[in-house]
């Protein structure tokens, strides 16, 4: 009998002391448990393994997600220029967690909206979920504000200018104040890829 496994499982005959070496057969025996044994091998796989049916490749799949990979932010309407720029992402299957950092330069220039692309895909749907940060260097102030997520990049938007709220415009050159060498943007959000 070859075995079933892993399509159904194998029903064994255990032989008993009493048992002769031909009844259950002996040679028989042994060849369903090698291939019994066998099957389960291949099911399992070796390390490393390249199977992508084995259950050491799944595994390995499994644990490579959610890991941080870091990327560079790619900017429409901001020039880094001689500032800093940190971005990563983890991936879990189709949802991607974002964060990134920019510290300004004395060349680094604030446009009008300023976008920052996906680190990977493009995002399910348009949706209003995050967080970002700016910090004013020279007033030494804290600043939070809001990301607008789009199919193919974020906006940054701002929530709070100075003593007054500001109904969530988008970020500009002085908003929400003007910007400078050692000023940070931060964001943070998560978007589902399509």
């Amino acid at each position: 009998m070859a075995t079933n496994f892993p399509a159904s499982l194998d029903s064994l005959t255990n032989p008993t002391s009493s048992d002769s070496l031909n009844s259950p057969s002996h040679s028989a025996q042994h060849a369903n448990s090698n291939d019994a044994i066998e099957a389960l091998q291949a099911k399992v796989g070796a390390d490393s393994s390249a199977v992508t049916t084995s259950l050491d490749y799944k595994v390995a799949q499994l644990e490579g997600q959610g890991a941080y990979t870091s990327y560079t932010p790619s900017f429409t309407n901001f020039t880094l220029g001689n500032g800093t720029a940190i971005g990563r992402y983890a991936q879990v299957n189709d949802l991607v967690f974002v964060e990134g950092l920019v510290i300004l330069g004395s060349t680094s220039v604030m446009g009008t909206s300023p976008q920052i692309s996906h680190p990977v895909g493009t995002s399910s749907s348009d949706v209003f979920i995050s967080n970002t940060l700016r910090y004013d260097e020279s007033g030494v102030a804290n600043y939070v504000g809001t990301i607008w997520i789009y199919p193919n990049q974020i906006y940054l938007g701002t929530f709070y200018t100075g003593a007054t709220w500001a109904g969530g415009g988008f970020m500009n050159a002085t908003t929400p104040f003007t910007w400078g060498t050692g000023d940070v943007f931060t964001w943070q959000y998560f978007y589902r890829t399509i």
